[in-house]
């Protein structure tokens, strides 16, 4: 059993050398344990230290690409030297590393495809009551988008099984957190939650600005993720409401037709006709949507049947020599070699 622990890195000199000096060494049902930081476009001595402190596989990025891009090229490098569980932590030291064991153990166990580290976000000192509540609103909207009931739906502390990887592919620009959760709900892939504590805050986030940022872009990304697997369930609700919008002025046009003073609210039928229009391009988007979703479920059984052709264990780069097989370095870590 390989674990391949992968840690996205943007300036992260600082930090960096707490998170390896307590992730551990060895793990009961682990028979490798190796760690892989992807340097996302960092400036600073990132790649250096990690380097001065054994760290052997690396992702470069040439310019900032973001987490989600991270964690994906981060996946497929792991897959590539025959990961069977990848787990993700951050560069910040947000997360007890010592904890890893704990984490892994369901998908050892057999029991989950996925476990996801529950920072108990009411305990957390720093967060602000407000930045709590909307940690709650947020993982009661995505458990329903999901049809899960996770604790603590944002908490980038995760372990995913080689199978959930295989089966799951992220497509956002901002983050995988939410998206990874609602694709695996709607795919059947068993999901647990492992109670854990965050160490003091290092920095503020680098991943949004403020909270209402990071609040509206994961509002998008669970909007999209939701309408890709269940367009029904939005259209139709459209459609519908635009319906009862349309019959309210109609029928008030027919009541005012029988008692003969119909002539002076002709603005009823046009508010009317407006509604049904309404209701007739949802359904045209639902029947757009669920071709769409069509598509895409084709298009996920060939990529599914590609990454286990790629995957294979003849394909796999061995792991114990990873300085030949790191991805392609930058221009700026090649200068910074010489």
């Amino acid at each position: 059993m390989r674990l391949f622990i992968q840690i996205p890195c943007l300036n992260e000199e600082t930090t960096l050398p707490l998170v390896l000096a307590s992730i551990p060494d060895a793990i009961p049902g682990i028979d490798e344990i190796h760690v892989l930081v992807v340097d996302d476009g960092s400036d600073d001595r990132t790649v250096e230290v990690a380097r001065a402190l054994g760290v052997e596989h690396f992702v470069f990025h040439t310019r900032n690409m973001g987490l989600a891009r991270s964690f994906r090229d981060g996946v497929d490098y792991a897959l590539q030297h025959g990961a069977d569980i990848v787990v993700n932590t951050d560069g910040d030291n947000q997360y007890p590393q010592e904890r890893i064991a704990d984490l892994v153990q369901p998908l050892l166990r057999g029991e989950a495809d996925i476990a996801i580290g529950d920072r108990q976000t009411k305990t957390i000192a720093h967060f602000s009551p407000f930045k709590k509540a909307m940690q709650a609103v947020g993982s009661q909207v995505v458990n329903f988008a999901a049809g899960t009931d996770l604790p603590d739906a944002a908490s980038g502390f995760r372990a995913y099984s080689r199978e959930a990887l295989i089966r799951l592919n992220v497509v956002t620009q901002f983050s995988y957190c939410m998206e990874t959760i609602i694709q695996a709900g709607n795919k059947r892939l068993r999901i647990a939650s492992v109670p854990v504590t965050t160490n003091p805050k290092t920095r503020e986030s680098r991943l949004f600005a403020n909270i209402f940022q990071h609040m509206g872009r994961s509002a998008q990304a669970i909007m999209r993720s939701y309408i890709m697997f269940k367009p029904h369930a939005v259209f139709l609700t459209f459609a519908a409401l635009f319906f009862v919008g349309a019959a309210i002025p109609f029928v008030r046009f027919a009541v005012l037709s029988l008692l003969g003073i119909a002539g002076e609210h002709i603005q009823s039928l046009i508010l009317g006709t407006a509604f049904l229009v309404g209701s007739l391009l949802s359904l045209a988007l639902l029947v757009i949507s669920d071709m769409l979703r069509t598509n895409r479920t084709l298009l996920e059984d060939s990529l599914e049947r590609l990454k286990r052709l790629q995957y294979a264990p003849e394909r796999i780069v061995d792991a114990s020599s990873p300085a030949a097989h790191e991805a392609p370095a930058t221009q700026r870590d090649a200068d910074r070699a010489a």
